[in-house]
């Protein structure tokens, strides 16, 4: 007898309900993390350390819950990978103060840290981004994916959270930025919205190889760059102007420039009068 659709919809999700984590709640855990870590995101009091642990460990057992349903797919338990979580926090909040602190010192509109760590959508991204690479290399599916993406939902901004990001990292306006799994990005490093760091091939059997590039340390990539390869290596201290198409490897202190040449001719004339941009 064939089944209804609804019937067929039940069929999946009892098959699926219990082996996933739920979204929202993967997302309120990302917000609970931001939460603990910054006051710019709350407005819940601490009075002591003591109310700071307490609310730490309710964060583990909160996070074990959720990942419950991965637990088969998981090197390690939903609670040992909760607490090898936290035991990092110290590592991420160090980080991403470093990160927020490159923001403003290099941007001209940025009054402050904290208008950094409270308005900008790029340190939001890359502070997402820093949360879920951490389960990344714990090695549990699916939940740090889902925490990337409600960043990109809310930024613009797509980190894979496989990618290996350095220290005093820079996202400016940040919308339409691309970074893939297996990009390796050094030090000191600052993107400009559009920047696409991706791979040159998207064939499935390629998906344990190194696809993306390498960025070396203090990098400027300029808005609507495009990087493309798993070789392509960006050497340290160059500079790659707006709308460049690199599927090669430059060596440190390149300046690599698009060069687009615009004709404005006058309307009461013949000759034309050109000029680069």
């Amino acid at each position: 007898m064939e089944r209804t659709f609804a019937e067929e919809l039940f069929r999946i999700r009892q098959q699926r309900a219990l082996a996933l984590p739920v979204q929202e709640e993967v997302g309120r855990f990302g917000e609970g993390v931001l939460r603990m870590l910054f006051p710019h995101f709350s407005d819940e009091p601490y009075y002591s350390a003591e109310e700071i642990e307490g609310a730490l460990r309710l964060l583990g057992r909160d996070l074990a819950r959720i990942l419950a349903p991965l637990a088969s797919q998981m090197r390690m338990g939903s609670e040992e990978v909760g607490q090898a979580f936290l035991s990092r926090l110290p590592v991420i909040h160090e980080a991403l103060w470093l990160d927020a602190e490159a923001i403003h010192a290099g941007d001209p509109a940025a009054e402050s840290v904290d208008e950094v760590i409270s308005a900008y959508p790029g340190f939001y991204a890359i502070a997402i981004y820093r949360i879920a690479h951490e389960f990344y290399r714990l090695g549990v599916p699916i939940f740090p994916r889902i925490l990337s993406e409600l960043a990109h939902h809310r930024s613009g901004v797509d980190i894979h959270p496989g990618a290996e990001i350095g220290k005093s990292f820079f996202i400016d306006h940040g919308t339409g930025i691309v970074i893939g799994e297996t990009t390796v990005i050094g030090n000191r490093v600052k993107l400009y919205q559009g920047v696409t760091l991706g791979a040159l091939s998207v064939d499935k059997s390629l998906s344990a190889t190194k696809r993306h590039p390498t960025i070396e340390d203090d990098v400027v990539i300029y808005s609507n760059a495009t990087i493309l390869g798993g070789t392509t290596v960006i050497g340290h201290d160059s500079v790659i102007g707006g709308n460049v198409w690199l599927t090669e490897s430059i060596p440190p202190f390149s300046v690599v420039y698009h060069k687009s040449e615009v004709r404005v001719r006058n309307r009461g004339g013949s000759d034309p009068v050109d000029f680069v941009i």
